[in-house]
């Protein structure tokens, strides 16, 4: 008898018993055999089929695709503990228990120690059960989160989404928009929903580096009369900086957060200081801005793992601003998660295998950006007269991790790579004359890039 199972945070639920006398019809439509109601699914996604083999799973041409093992589909026969992803979302199990298991279970669990119950236990090397099980709670716990800045932060669910992929990838954010769009708000929230002490710089024209890496002082000892330099340390000791508005101070004090962002330590004199984990910039820009301000050089810019557009709210989002902005509020975000389970994320995060499969897309996606490359598009060299470099294909696949773990999945597939594609690589593309004189952004480009380059498949094997 085989089985389909819905694999879930809380468990693997039962979908169906398999009957090999006849077809099974899966999508989003009512009248599919196995009906999966998520947006990510075609109406009529795939098809299970019984033959003499076993069972063979068919993609039907699929906007989002069907992977099975982290593999992209056409058409396979399954083997008993298959995993098949559905758009890059839905998470199925196929187990099929031999006649011998169905007439004595104790037995098929001695000669299946992997399998009980028709539930695979999911490993990931070097990670604990505590591990695992703080992962598959995280999708409930996201949804916390959300829910707990949604009573400062109207609207801009992407926004946090994606700024929580950076925190649990340890990466860097920059978030660029209008004045008055609730960035700072954001951070600070966010802060504070994960158990993290925030400091805020507001950076001007006269701020100084060890302004924010701090200063020696000139101390005198008045028991032995003797003096000394003691350490005061600057903003930057913190878990989470805001960089307010950065591209307002010059270049050198600018740099001043590059070791710091990079190697978690701040040198001054001939001292240097290790900062306490976890550790993040967020960066602000106002994009309109042009007088009195100093762009980020490309090379600064690349150290930031994501460039998050804070774009304007909808309508009826704006309405609920005005209104739960100019009456008392009392009620304040609560801390979802410790800072503890933030750094055992992020070290699970690490842990987490990616497939070959998955990899090659990234690496492809980021290649395909670089004009002086024989395989890139020909829109890319039309437009585009620098693509991204080897960190970009690194931060894909580390949000692309982030993403799985905020979902409470342990698998990464192409589609957490998709989501997180925009805001790694739009800030790492240098769009040319062409492009700016036809009013296309790097955005644009990006966007226009996912549907020009597929996925991996049988051929580049």
């Amino acid at each position: 008898m085989a089985k389909l199972f819905l694999q879930q945070p809380e468990g693997d639920q039962l979908l169906t018993e398999l009957a090999p006398t006849q077809p099974y019809l899966i999508g989003r439509s009512e009248d599919c055999s196995i009906c999966i109601p998520v947006e990510a699914i075609s109406s009529r996604h795939a098809q299970l089929t019984p033959v003499d083999e076993g069972w063979i799973l068919e993609d039907l041409n699929s906007s989002n695709g069907t992977t099975v093992n982290g593999q992209t589909l056409g058409k396979a026969i399954l083997a008993s503990g298959c995993q098949i992803i559905l758009g890059g979302q839905v998470v199925l199990l196929f187990i099929e228990e031999p006649a011998a298991e169905q007439a004595s279970e104790p037995a098929a669990a001695e000669a299946q120690p992997a399998v009980k119950k028709g539930r695979r236990e999911l490993k990931v090397q070097g990670a604990s059960e505590e591990d695992l099980k703080l992962v598959k709670a995280m999708s409930l716990r996201s949804e916390k989160i959300r829910t707990e800045i949604a009573k400062v932060i109207i609207g801009q669910v992407d926004i946090i989404d994606q700024v929580m992929m950076v925190i649990i990838a340890g990466g860097h954010g920059l978030l660029v928009g209008m004045p008055g769009m609730a960035k700072t708000t954001l951070c600070a929230t966010i802060a504070k929903v994960l158990d993290m002490e925030f400091k805020r710089v507001q950076f001007t024209p006269d701020l100084m580096p060890t302004d924010i890496t701090g200063t020696e002082i000139l101390e005198h000892d008045p028991v032995t009369d003797k003096k000394s330099f003691r350490f005061i340390k600057g903003p930057i000791f913190t878990n989470m900086l805001l960089a307010d508005e950065i591209n307002r101070t010059p270049p050198k004090t600018q740099a001043s957060l590059l070791e710091a962002m990079q190697e978690k330590c701040v040198t001054v004199g001939n001292q240097t200081y290790k900062l306490d984990a976890p550790f993040f910039v967020l960066a602000t820009q106002n994009p309109i801005e042009q007088e009195g301000t100093y762009p980020l050089p490309e090379a600064q810019q690349d150290r930031f793992m994501f460039n998050l557009w804070v774009d304007y709210p909808k309508e009826d989002e704006e309405e609920t601003v005005v209104k739960a902005t100019t009456v008392a509020k009392s009620e304040q975000p609560q801390k979802v998660i410790t800072k503890d389970e933030l750094l055992q994320l992020q070290a699970v995060v690490r842990k987490i295998p990616v497939s070959d499969h998955v990899i090659k897309y990234a690496v492809r996606l980021v290649r395909a950006t670089r004009p002086q490359d024989e395989k890139s598009p020909d829109f890319i060299k039309k437009y585009v007269s620098n693509g991204a470099g080897p960190r970009a294909g690194q931060f894909l696949v580390m949000a692309a991790k982030a993403r799985a773990v905020l979902e409470g999945r342990i698998h990464v597939s192409c589609g957490d790579v998709v989501k997180a594609a925009v805001p790694v690589l739009r800030h790492r593309i240098i769009a040319n004359f062409a492009a700016d004189s036809e009013g296309l952004s790097t955005t644009a480009i990006v966007e226009r890039l996912l549907k020009a380059v597929e996925q991996p498949d049988d051929k580049d094997y």
